[in-house]
């Protein structure tokens, strides 16, 4: 906890007075709104928020971050998220909480993406954690089939019993990749898929990272533009 509440708040000072800032989902990005909203509270900040899911926009709200609707919001001034792998590239796995189709808009419609998470989520090469895949229920098995032709074992995520649902209300396909050495590439063939709603891997997307230790130190990753 200590390592993810570092990242964050390191990554909220980059906020500025004036900001439209998009709010991740996830256990990391929990202290990220929790820093936000003592940027308004303690220095004065007018700053507005879009969120990447119902319960990041519920937690928002009672803790006083004004919410925006999507219409009114051209574009947003910087989105701080969480991932479950970032690599040195800045690549991405996300969807651990369910949320990537909400997080890929967001962060696509970025000025920059700051990606905070504790140092077990750093690698070498993407793949370790399964990748997350939203497709729409309808013939799901056919879906499952077509992703597990790309080289993967596909199962669809449970809770309690039942297939997890999302906001969209769409389900998860959790899939066993191994490594993943070219992420964009799998991003492109995974989305070819009818059925395949959007994948977990954000491949050129991020333009930061945060990455807290135990200590309570932190490393950044920069990159000058997106690749």
């Amino acid at each position: 906890m200590k390592a993810k509440k570092a990242a964050a708040e390191q990554a909220v000072t980059y906020i500025k007075d004036g900001m439209t800032v998009g709010l991740g989902t996830g256990s990391t990005a929990y202290w990220a709104i929790h820093g936000i909203a003592a940027l308004i509270k303690e220095q004065g900040l007018s700053l507005r928020a879009v969120a990447s899911s119902q319960s990041s926009e519920a937690l928002a709200r009672e803790l006083g971050i004004p919410i925006a609707p999507f219409h009114e919001v051209d574009v947003i001034d910087i989105t701080i998220d969480g991932a479950d792998e970032v690599d040195d590239r800045l690549h991405l796995i996300k969807g651990g909480g369910g949320a990537l189709l909400r997080e890929k808009i967001l962060a696509g419609n970025s000025k920059r993406m700051i990606v905070i998470a504790d140092e077990s989520k750093r690698v070498e090469t993407l793949g370790r954690f399964p990748l997350p895949v939203e497709l729409v229920p309808f013939a799901e098995n056919w879906t499952l089939n077509a992703i597990a032709r790309l080289g993967c074992e596909a199962r669809i995520r449970l809770k309690d019993g039942q297939p997890f649902v999302t906001d969209n209300g769409n389900w998860i396909a959790d899939c066993s990749f191994g490594a993943i050495p070219d992420p964009a590439s799998l991003a492109v063939s995974l989305n070819r898929i009818p059925g395949v709603v959007e994948n977990g891997l954000f491949a050129g997307i991020a333009s930061s990272a945060v990455i807290g230790c135990e200590d309570g130190s932190v490393r950044e990753l920069h990159r000058s533009e997106r690749q």
